[in-house]
């Protein structure tokens, strides 16, 4: 220390400036923050994504013809339904013949209840074999080709896909008249044993609706029409609150354009052959809108097939757009399992039956649950002594078309 140090006025050493950072800690995060909202509103406004960010999955589809696709072996119906009543699932083990097993390379995707809310796991086929194998009885000259596979079509002759599919009827002796009830279970396909119980347990007259997922619903849809049931293919279209509650794969959506719209109908329609004609899967926001509603009946009317309104939605517009269209169309008169509950599904079978009576005609729907093929089963013994004509859903929208 020198002699200076000690002479030097206090507090007039020069001091030492601190460091400053030119942006506080604080500003340079909130900058951070604003910066990624608005990149973020930029790229919502601008960005092509007419999926609104809904999941998607690409599945190989094989595009050999139909005619030589392999045809896999039916599982034994009598099997099934004995596999079912024990409460066990009467799809093929992973043990089973090859034929029976489901592919390696499957596509698993989640399917969710709307009014449950329950998940269920399913399985899509990644290739063609599953999908586009058709039955014995499935004319190819009712089948054209696409991309996704064969979907149906109008015969050279102008027969269509909904007559050549149609179970005859059988008129009640000595009851020419008598009121007519078509009866509608959906959901089909999804569960093995619910499908097996349907088509085991229900009369032929009785119509299946089938969901175009799972493995082997193929498969079964040949054992419901080799039982003389006629089927409809599900198509899920998109509810209020989608995607909370999601339908599957492939749902029509508002916010896709017609194109994509019709090109997403052709791959549901090439999952299953043989159907008479689309009855929908949720979709309460699509059905009331005649923007995207309208193009997806004219397409429908187009392959040779009716359309069956399942009555939840009262804003349904097909209704008015089936008869401009030519569409044969039937609509729902009551969901008998809304309350599903045995006494319910009773009163609901009762006012079906009223509404036959005092209109010639009358459409029932309910899902797949045990005790609504229970009671279906059990009210369908006692309706031909009661002066009721249980008939096939191609007969009453045939009814409704020429009226």
């Amino acid at each position: 220390m020198t002699a200076d140090d000690f002479s030097a006025p206090l507090g007039q050493q020069p001091t030492k400036r601190r460091r400053r950072f030119p942006i506080a800690v604080p500003q340079a995060v909130a900058g951070a923050l604003a910066l990624f909202v608005g990149v973020f509103i930029l790229w919502a406004i601008f960005a092509d994504d007419p999926y609104g960010g809904e999941p998607t999955a690409a599945v190989p589809v094989d595009l050999r013809s139909a005619a030589t696709a392999k045809k896999p072996a039916l599982p034994d119906a009598p099997k099934a339904a004995e596999a079912s009543a024990d409460g066990r699932d009467s799809a093929a083990p992973a043990s089973g013949p090859p034929s029976q097993r489901a592919p390696a390379d499957a596509k698993t995707v989640t399917i969710i209840n709307g009014k449950t809310g329950e998940r269920e796991q399913v399985t899509i086929p990644a290739t063609g074999e599953g999908t586009a194998a058709t039955s014995e009885a499935v004319d190819q000259k009712f089948a054209e080709m696409t991309s996704h596979g064969p979907v149906p079509k109008i015969a050279a002759d102008g027969t269509r896909p909904a007559e050549a599919y149609a179970r005859p009827v059988k008129p009640l002796p000595g009851k020419p008249e008598a009121p007519r009830i078509a009866l509608i279970v959906s959901g089909l396909g999804v569960s093995a044993g619910a499908t097996a119980d349907s088509i085991a347990k229900l009369p032929g007259p009785v119509t299946l609706g089938f969901m175009p997922y799972g493995g082997d619903v193929e498969r079964f849809v040949a054992r419901a029409r080799a039982s003389d049931h006629e089927t409809l293919l599900q198509v899920p279209m998109e509810p209020f609150n989608y995607p909370d509650n999601d339908p599957g794969p492939q749902t029509l959506l508002t916010s896709l354009t017609p194109e994509q719209n019709i090109e997403r109908l052709h791959w549901l329609m090439s999952r299953l052959q043989g159907y008479v004609g689309i009855v929908g899967a949720m979709g309460a926001r699509f059905t009331a809108s005649e923007q995207s509603f309208v193009p997806v009946l004219r397409e429908i009317a187009k392959r040779g097939l009716i359309y069956v309104d399942d009555g939840a939605n009262p804003r349904s517009i097909a209704g008015r757009v089936a008869g401009a269209d030519n569409l044969p169309f039937a609509k729902a008169d009551v969901i008998l399992d809304a309350v599903p509950t045995a006494g319910e599904i009773d009163r609901a079978l009762g006012r079906l039956e009223m509404a036959a009576r005092e209109r010639g005609a009358a459409v029932g729907i309910s899902s797949a649950l045990p005790v609504s093929i229970k009671r279906i089963a059990e009210w369908a013994k006692g309706a031909e002594n009661r002066g009721i004509l249980l008939v096939p859903i191609s007969a009453i929208a045939v009814k409704t078309k020429q009226s």
